[in-house]
């Protein structure tokens, strides 16, 4: 989660946020391979997906409350924090898409997303600044596209609970994917002030 610039950041790596986001990542691989598994010939472990889903959002709560609470705000957790949020949601999006629940323009719109902010990061790291800080509008939207995920995962079938599923799972899609370029634009607005202010200082 968010963590805020007044609070000390440390170089300190084992600590139990920085584990917790850890084990997000660990989660990732099994998770692809837990929705992917029908595709090539094995049974159906939907319900195990949707469980890694479900520690993951837990574990992304709690990593970014027990760092402020704790004091353990560090380096590393800033960097693993929005990595493992990233890959989750790519993901997700790989194994949803080859199943055929998300329409590959959804896809396409999210990755356009994320290409961008890739080369803002590209653009930052040339004038000699880190990537940009994680904001609440792109954790807002990374969010809503967790909640979506999971219930468009489970819309994939016949029954009432599938049908209930659908219609909210495509109103958080909704609303996570107009959040996600909302955050992008802003983060593109936040590189073209920070770039121009050292032209002007030049």
């Amino acid at each position: 989660m968010e963590v805020q610039e007044t609070r000390v950041q440390t170089d300190r790596v084992l600590t139990i946020p920085n584990i917790l986001s850890m084990a997000r990542l660990v989660g990732v691989p099994v998770f692809l391979w837990l929705i992917l598994r029908p595709e090539f010939g094995g049974p159906k472990s939907d319900g195990w997906a949707l469980l890694v889903l479900a520690f993951s959002g837990i574990s992304d709560y709690l990593d970014g409350k027990l760092a402020r609470r704790w004091n353990q705000i560090s380096n590393l957790g800033r960097l693993l924090d929005p990595a493992a949020d990233r890959l989750y949601v790519l993901s997700t999006l790989l194994g949803l898409t080859w199943r055929g629940i998300l329409p590959l323009w959804l896809t396409a719109l999210l990755l356009a997303r994320e290409l961008v902010l890739l080369v803002m990061v590209g653009i930052l790291r040339r004038h000699g600044y880190p990537p940009p800080q994680v904001n609440f509008l792109g954790k807002a939207a990374t969010f809503n596209l967790m909640y979506a995920f999971p219930l468009l995962l489970l819309s994939d079938g016949h029954t009432w609970i599938a049908s209930v599923a659908a219609v909210f799972g495509w109103a958080f899609a909704g609303w996570g994917t107009t959040l996600y370029w909302w955050a992008g634009v802003l983060y593109v607005v936040q590189v073209r002030r920070l770039l121009r202010a050292d032209a002007m200082a030049d």
